[in-house]
């Protein structure tokens, strides 16, 4: 731990603003001025106190933090980078791939800005590869090449301790550096949300482990960035629009059928394209052929996200696990149109299908890959829109397609206690995403408010 000696501590300074007063102790460390406010006098005071009675101690204070070394916690002792590769073992076992994933780049953001300099010997993009690839993945760290091991001992060796977390400076700093992109431009307000929310929970483990006494991250309004979780009304698509890209899917020479079986479900049950890859033959229950009724019913019940074979457990590149936000072994069923019954019931006769077998299969028969998937769909739109469509938000990702569909059926009228049953979601979370897009009701809504609301004529009863 780097401390000096030379201190020097000033008058405490009051300012009177709108909201009250505020008294602020100042004082310099090797040259470097620190302040800490107080909302009393006393506090401002008795805080002063101890600056100076360490000063007459002859107590070195620690040019990191700039306090006594007498108030310092644990936190000296340990190095950051030290601390966020326990921490990614420890999140390991508890985390899906995709989580493990986001947590290895929230480490290595803020890994980067807790170095004591910039990298020169190594390329800024090879430190980041190294680390979150190798550093912050329990799973690879032992298998880290040669030249990603030189950097990562230098990345060890250059870290600042987790003393630097209780210099308010240094904890700006930090969140900053989640605040911009590589290339310099500002970062997603979703991203930059999910990297404090993981750097969050980094700070209580290191509370918990008494290496810091306090959380240091900013707490209140204010502090991070706002997100909305509406879905914008520019990507749902209208019929004709779904009519035109899921026919051209059809009319594609490689594959286009068993890729139309797989939008047309998305389109008409708003299954998520991770539950929609993991549907068996056997969770489709179709109605007979000369049945009056020819609507059908998908068993929803298991999701394969596509996460990359270094973050699962198993080495596969999805990872199978329960629904989202529900219990491990819960289900749903979604009732699908007529119109999917007979899309459903050509698939599986075209492709020989068997009650055990994946309902979308890939070429060779395994799980049907997200690049697939979406290269498909990119195709779709760059050939079936117009050109103003396609430079638009409309249908720009896969998920649209479950956007358009809960969508829909709200503005049908169904009550949204029974749409949230459909798509796996609580009526909170499906009202704060869709409501903005329900419509075509005003007139309906305007005439139950009109009846049985007059009021009686005051000026005839007088």
């Amino acid at each position: 731990m780097e401390t000096t000696y030379n201190v020097k501590v000033w008058k405490i300074a009051t300012y009177k603003g709108a909201r009250g007063t505020t008294y602020t102790v100042r004082w310099t460390v090797d040259g470097s001025e620190q302040r800490a406010p107080f909302g009393t006098r006393a506090l401002a005071d008795a805080f002063r106190s101890e600056l100076v009675s360490a000063t007459r101690r002859g107590e070195a204070f620690s040019l990191t933090t700039g306090r006594p070394v007498s108030h310092q916690s644990g936190a000296t002792a340990v190095n950051w980078y030290d601390f966020a590769v326990q921490f990614a073992d420890v999140q390991w076992d508890r985390t899906a791939g995709n989580s493990r994933k986001n947590t290895a780049k929230a480490l290595t953001a803020t890994t980067i800005a807790l170095l004591r300099t910039q990298p020169t010997g190594f390329k800024p993009v090879d430190v980041r590869t190294a680390l979150r690839e190798f550093a912050f993945n329990t799973k690879r760290r032992e298998e880290a090449p040669p030249e990603v091991s030189a950097i990562l001992k230098w990345v060890a060796r250059n870290t600042l301790s987790m003393a630097a977390w209780e210099d308010p400076t240094k904890v700006d700093g930090v969140l900053r550096a989640f605040d911009v992109r590589l290339d310099g431009t500002r970062a997603a307000a979703s991203s930059m949300k999910r990297n404090r929310r993981v750097l969050n929970v980094a700070m209580e483990h290191a509370v918990k482990r008494k290496v810091l006494r306090a959380n240091p991250l900013p707490k209140g309004r204010g502090t991070a960035p706002k997100t909305s979780s509406a879905v914008d009304k520019r990507a749902l698509l209208n019929t004709s629009q779904a009519a035109r890209l899921l026919g051209w899917v059809r009319s594609r020479p490689r594959g286009g059928p068993r890729l139309h079986a797989f939008f047309a479900t998305l389109y008409y049950t708003g299954a998520r394209p991770e539950e929609a890859v993991a549907m068996r033959v056997r969770d489709v229950r179709l109605p007979a052929v000369d049945a009056a009724d020819q609507w059908c019913e998908l068993l929803i019940h298991t999701a394969q996200p596509e996460v990359g074979k270094n973050w699962t457990d198993t080495g596969a590149i999805h990872e199978e696990r329960g629904l989202k936000g529900r219990a491990a072994d819960d289900t749903r069923v979604v009732p699908g149109h007529p119109s999917l019954t007979r899309i459903v019931r050509e698939h599986i006769k075209a492709e020989a299908l068997k009650p055990g077998d994946l309902l979308f299969p890939g070429e060779k028969g395994e799980l049907l890959a997200g690049s697939v998937i979406r290269r498909a769909w990119r195709s779709a739109r760059d050939k079936a829109l117009t050109a103003d469509e396609f430079a638009s938000p409309l249908g720009k990702r896969v998920y649209d397609l479950r956007h358009t569909r809960l969508t829909k059926w709200l503005n049908d009228g169904i009550p949204p206690a029974q749409v949230a049953e459909w798509a796996g979601n609580s009526v909170p979370v499906l009202l704060a995403i869709y409501a903005r897009c329900v419509s075509g009701q005003l007139s309906e809504l305007k005439k139950r408010m009109e009846a049985g609301e007059d009021l009686p004529d005051l000026s005839e009863e007088a």
